[in-house]
């Protein structure tokens, strides 16, 4: 048989592109009443994510390609015997398709199967994604979570001789708990070709879309980026099987980007300003990442993650109420903000919590500068000037002996950004300002992008590399050894924490141990 023998017309439905929703013809069988619409099945274009778990359930996140529910069932076993249905929000082109429901009354510290599905506006469902996480403890156990950022950047996209970002898999197979992505999940500033010569005459292969060819400047282009690394399998079956706390940073915009900023005419920008990128940037952030910004302190990010009695998780927005970079030398700086500022430090102060993981997306100690220019331009907290804190750094200088003035311990920050991995001491016996108990910063990144590194440490706050992985050559390719994830571990009897640096295989680079605080 033809599709002539049907008697098909068509008409047009919304469907789905690596840009948004637009549109493709439906099809109407003829019968002796006249055309009947067949609306094809709902389809969930880009996988399922997890994000920011708690005790009783997490969000669940999903996209479509036409309107159509979100119904998310959640069981204790695969088979779905006496399953928990929840009926999420409609998924519409106003949000690009994307969506996600809070699934909640499930038990604690319990692997939770959950199958995704969409119902259309005729009653038609899709084909189901299922997957796994964790609640989130009531009592003190074994915690294993993991953190990295920067995904897609420098122009190492998808590269389909490789089987795509297999760094994911690698990180799957540990069976994490939790990861924290700090940062840089997109390049929005970083279009993509087909091939890259790599300096060795060795070639990177790139799958492409229309999205990643250009710089991001529209809300489709900002959109469209999300949806370029969601094609990858190894990303996508991470997401479905381990619970994600995101964060953001400057490539989800443009590169060092700050409020007020102007992005050079060189770069290939018609929209130059940056508030005007940011503004459409975080839409798509928000639309397509695992996270409700109404559960976040100001309704945007920064928010607490309480992961039982031994962990508690600051995420913090080192982006949004910085000032300018050109100016990190003055007598104060913003880089948290007043309010956030003061958050943490009452966070950090109530925890109750053996430890506290502050999730910070720029490192406090690294010089990062924005151009090499700019001698007085920083991207960071630290400036390079060794002395008594400045600039930014005395909003650092503010939480640091804070902590210490409240007695807190157990504190222990993480991030990624400058695309190399690292373990930092801090300690006042090396340092310029001497008002703080010593603490441990660990780097971590690339996941695929551009390695880099190694950057020179600013003393105001008594930094040591106690141990640095980072290429000879900067900019090296993924297809050398420099891509990182990092892992902490935390024992349920001894409470003792351990943080594993490691490799695109998953191998351990380095590992350091961390004895409770004394209470």
């Amino acid at each position: 048989m033809t599709g002539s023998d049907f008697g098909i017309s068509r008409r047009t439905l919304l469907r789905s592109s690596a840009l948004g929703l637009v549109a493709v013809p439906a099809l109407a069988a003829c019968s002796n009443d006249g055309p009947t619409l067949v609306r094809p099945r709902p389809k969930l274009t880009h996988g399922v994510a997890v994000g920011d778990p708690r005790a009783d359930g997490a969000l669940i996140w999903a996209r479509s390609d036409q309107p159509a529910k979100l119904i998310v069932e959640t069981a204790a076993t695969e088979s779905f015997t006496d399953a928990k249905r929840f009926t999420g929000p409609m998924l519409t082109p106003d949000a690009d398709g994307t969506g996600r429901v809070r699934v909640n009354g499930l038990p604690a510290g319990q692997q939770v199967h959950y199958r995704v599905t969409l119902e259309g506006e005729d009653g038609a469902t899709s084909e189901p994604i299922t997957g796994v996480f964790r609640t989130v403890p009531t009592g003190a156990s074994d915690i294993k979570l993991q953190w990295s950022g920067d995904v897609v950047g420098q122009g190492y996209g998808i590269n389909p001789e490789l089987g795509g970002m297999k760094i994911f898999s690698a990180m799957a197979a540990r069976d994490p708990h939790l990861f924290i992505h700090s940062g840089d999940s997109i390049y929005a500033d970083g279009p993509l070709q087909e091939s890259v010569t790599l300096p060795d005459g060795r070639i990177w292969r790139n799958t492409v879309s229309e999205a990643k060819s250009a710089v991001a400047q529209t809300l489709a282009q900002f959109r469209g980026n999300y949806a370029y690394n969601l094609t990858d399998q190894n990303y996508r079956h991470f997401n479905t099987s381990v619970a994600q706390v995101v964060q953001w940073d400057d490539h989800e915009t443009v590169n060092n980007w700050y409020h007020g900023g102007l992005v050079a005419e060189t770069k290939g920008y018609s929209e130059r300003s940056m508030d005007a990128l940011a503004t459409r940037s975080w839409q798509a952030f928000h639309e397509w990442m695992p996270l409700e910004p109404k559960e976040a302190v100001d309704s945007r990010l920064y928010r607490k993650i309480s992961y039982g009695p031994l962990l508690d998780i600051f995420v913090l927005d080192m982006r949004t109420y910085k000032d300018t970079n050109d100016i990190d030398n003055g007598p104060t700086g913003r880089i948290f903000g007043p309010e956030q500022t003061k958050w943490l430090i009452e966070g950090l102060r109530d925890s109750k919590a053996t430890w506290k993981i502050v999730a910070n997306d720029l490192p406090l100690g690294l010089v990062v500068k924005d151009g090499e220019q700019k001698v007085t331009a920083y991207e960071g907290p630290a400036n390079g000037d060794n002395g008594a804190p400045s600039g930014r750094e005395t909003e650092i200088a503010q939480v640091l002996s804070a902590i210490k003035a409240n007695k807190v311990g157990g504190v222990v920050w993480l991030t990624a950004d400058v695309h190399y991995t690292a373990a930092h001491h801090y300690s006042p016996e090396r340092a310029a300002f001497t008002d703080f108990d010593e603490f441990w910063e660990f780097v971590s990144g690339p996941l695929n992008a551009g390695a880099f590194g190694p950057n020179p440490l600013d003393g105001t706050f008594g930094p040591e590399a106690v141990f640095v992985h980072a290429p000879t050559v900067q900019n090296a390719s993924p297809l050398d050894s420099f891509q990182h994830f990092g892992e902490v571990l935390i024992d349920g009897k001894s409470r003792e924490l351990t943080v594993n640096l490691c490799d695109a295989t998953g191998s351990v680079l380095f590992s350091q141990r961390l004895a409770p605080p004394v209470r």
